[in-house]
């Protein structure tokens, strides 16, 4: 999730540079720091070093290069929102896990929404501004990845109402036709949530199938999702081919007859 919503973002930018990897480095080692402090919240009154020497150094290193690309940007503003929200939503996160509501879908849409900021940070650290193609992507990426959340609650009894699902994907086809609608998304950009809804179909189709099937079968089924839905926002947001200019053959010049004197007949 993390690695596709990191990669349309720099589609959009249409450009990589040293400090992209950065700003790739740093998403990940925030991503890592999140899973510890969620378990050692959840250990409540017993405290485990191990658990917060490893949020301490993926945090560490998230938070210094964080800080190093704000300093440097020459546009601070939209690192500001992006940090502010990434930061509010592992605080969301945190107090949902302390209320044990962890595995609620709306802490989970949260967790993933923070995630898929990947992408207009991406877009901001490699062209230095922000841009609504670039708030766009992260809607996008946060509702396709959001399917998920959906789709797995079906494998469990007490979640596997059809109706949350349905109602979600139903207002996730809305939102993507809104930013194709307004001009933030092309029209197969904003396609690819189809890939959402076309799994969520073949799901309800198998659905006895998928809610028996071992993990690693639906851990598959997810990767082929995100890869084909990576590959056609990749693709739609590739800088359209020039033409080529038809060659074009020079005109032949007419070619010079000498002046041949009139003949006695002719006279």
């Amino acid at each position: 999730m993390l690695l596709v919503s990191f990669l349309t973002g720099a589609a959009a930018a249409q450009q990589w540079t040293w400090e992209t990897t950065l700003a790739l480095i740093c998403g990940f080692c925030a991503f890592q720091a999140e899973h510890p402090l969620v378990w050692q919240v959840r250990q409540r009154k017993s405290w485990k070093p191990r658990l917060l020497i490893w949020a301490s150094v993926y945090g560490g290193v998230a938070g210094a290069i964080a800080l190093w690309l704000f300093w440097h940007s020459a546009n601070r503003l939209p690192l500001f929102w992006i940090y502010g929200g990434a930061i509010a939503a592992l605080i969301f996160d945190l107090v949902s896990v302390w209320h044990r509501q962890q595995k609620s879908r709306l802490n989970e849409m949260v967790t993933f929404a923070a995630v898929c900021l990947s992408a207009p940070l991406a877009y901001a650290i490699a062209t230095g501004t922000m841009a609504k193609i670039a708030i766009a992507l992260w809607i996008l990426n946060t509702l396709f990845f959001s399917s998920a959340i959906f789709t797995v609650k079906l494998r469990k009894a007490k979640t596997a109402s059809l109706v949350p699902g349905s109602i979600f994907h139903g207002i996730g086809s809305a939102i993507a036709l809104g930013l194709w609608w307004t001009g933030c998304l092309s029209p197969i950009t904003a396609l690819a949530f189809g890939v959402a809804v076309v799994k969520f179909a073949l799901i309800l189709w198998q659905k006895d199938w998928y809610c028996t099937a071992k993990i690693q079968k639906v851990a598959l089924l997810e990767t082929v999702s995100s890869l084909t839905f990576l590959t056609i926002v990749s693709v739609s947001l590739l800088p359209p081919f020039p033409n080529s200019p038809t060659p074009q053959l020079p005109n032949s010049p007419t070619p010079h007859l000498p002046h041949r004197p009139p003949t006695s007949i002719e006279n």
